[in-house]
């Protein structure tokens, strides 16, 4: 998946795609290679490739990806490379990321420390 200057995040060729209905109550941790689409409720951490999040989902749990695009409720630490929080999101907790786009209208209560490029860490450790 890729962020677009529009905010939105598209899916890579070839990409396996897994979708949690609106119908659906997880309690537990996810660790999928694919890319995950939540309109249900998790309790656990979820650790996949990328995330999107539905308006109407509840996460309580830290999110580990490359990319996140979340617009329901999170209770939790964010980390993401790309991280888009849209106007709907609810988020309690910290954002870790290193590109990161806020709709007007979201609200997170958290810090959002910025991580820096693996590009940029590695010149500065082999000095």
């Amino acid at each position: 998946m890729a962020n677009t200057s529009a905010g939105r995040i598209e899916r890579g060729a070839g990409g396996t795609f897994s979708i949690l209905g609106a119908d659906l109550v997880v309690r537990g941790d996810i660790t999928a290679s694919s890319d995950l689409h939540i309109d249900g409720d998790v309790d656990g951490d979820i650790h996949c490739a990328s995330v999107v999040q539905g308006e109407q989902s509840t996460i309580r749990g830290s999110i580990v990806a490359k990319a996140a695009r979340l617009s329901g409720k999170v209770v939790g630490n964010v980390e993401a490379t790309e991280l888009v929080v849209l106007r709907s999101a609810r988020i309690e907790g910290d954002l870790h990321y290193e590109a990161l786009t806020i709709e007007h209208g979201a609200q997170v209560d958290g810090r959002l420390p910025r991580r820096a490029a693996e590009s940029s860490i590695v010149p500065a450790l082999a000095g």
